[in-house]
């Protein structure tokens, strides 16, 4: 048989289960006359004789109730597993490719995510590390995570972190050789361990504060590097100065291994941020993900 047949055999279930072709019609949303012509076209092409007929009932002909016996139940798994599909709909499943810097990662994204994952194991995420501006709609990520006011204006963006202080760092070593700065000329007459970012290829400038002003400073080192871990590495063992978030040099400072340096300098940036395209209907996966990493400020 056609599939375009097996409209007529759900018909033909409807009336066998309910022995009536007015409660079939009924459940159907067809006319009596509509469903018995459609019978009778199934039983024209079957060439058997399905149902019998009275005026106060329908049966089933033995080659009708074999048919019945057959193929209900497996319309009953269809039923079951196209409910079972709007369940899963509504189900956090599948992959979540997320881009961050190093940072994010490590301070906020993967804290958040470790009872997020137990309590979803059908998700999965995926994280790349990048310093670059990823076009996440081009690169097929889902989220990207970058500080609040690095996100195009038509992402849809979540705080996922409070502001976040930076700082100037350099080794007890390093200071016993070098007088500590005290103005940006002093600055960039140190050694000062530098970043090259994909989005320009130059050296990042350092971000820092003249009283209200916001002022860009390009400093000068032997070492330059593309990742922050390896500016406090090379901070810790090599010597140099270094600017880092202030969580993550905090440890060393308490410990008396790294000093920080003008303070008054230093800025406070926006906060991290998680953002996706606009035109884009988050998934259920997406959506609690973004959930997990939103920043409560509690």
């Amino acid at each position: 048989m056609a599939r375009e047949g097996y409209s007529d055999l759900l018909a033909f279930l409807v009336v066998a289960r309910e022995r009536s072709f007015t409660r079939a019609a009924a459940q159907l949303g067809m006319s009596q006359s509509g469903l018995s012509h459609t019978i009778k076209d199934l039983e024209s092409k079957l060439g058997l004789r399905l149902l019998t007929r009275s005026t106060r009932s329908v049966a089933t002909t033995e080659a009708g109730e074999r048919l019945y016996q057959a193929i209900a139940p497996r319309f009953q798994e269809i039923d079951g597993e196209v409910a079972a599909l709007a369940e899963f709909r509504d189900k956090a499943a599948g992959t979540i490719r997320i881009t961050a810097t190093d940072h994010p990662v490590d301070t906020v994204i993967l804290p958040k995510l470790k009872s997020f994952l137990v309590e979803n194991p059908d998700v999965k995420i995926e994280i790349t590390v990048d310093y670059g501006l990823t076009d996440i709609v081009a690169q097929r990520y889902d989220i990207g995570v970058r500080f609040g006011d690095q996100v195009a204006k038509d992402m849809i963006a979540v705080r996922i972190s409070p502001d976040l202080q930076w700082c100037i760092v350099g080794s007890p070593e390093y200071f016993a050789q070098r007088e500590a700065p005290q103005s940006l000329q002093d600055l960039v007459d140190h050694d000062c361990i530098t970043q090259r970012l994909p989005t320009s290829g130059g050296l990042h400038a350092w971000d820092l504060r003249d009283g209200d002003r916001d002022v860009q400073v390009r400093v000068n080192g032997k070492l330059t590097f593309n990742g922050e871990h390896q500016l406090l590495n090379a901070a810790l063992t090599i010597g140099g100065l270094a600017f880092l978030p202030e969580d993550v040099v905090a440890p060393y400072i308490q410990e008396g291994r790294l000093v920080a340096v003008m303070k008054d300098w230093c800025p406070v940036y926006p906060g991290y941020h998680a953002y996706y395209a606009s035109r884009r209907q988050p998934s259920r996966a997406l959506a609690l993900v973004i959930d997990a990493l939103r920043y409560r400020n509690s």
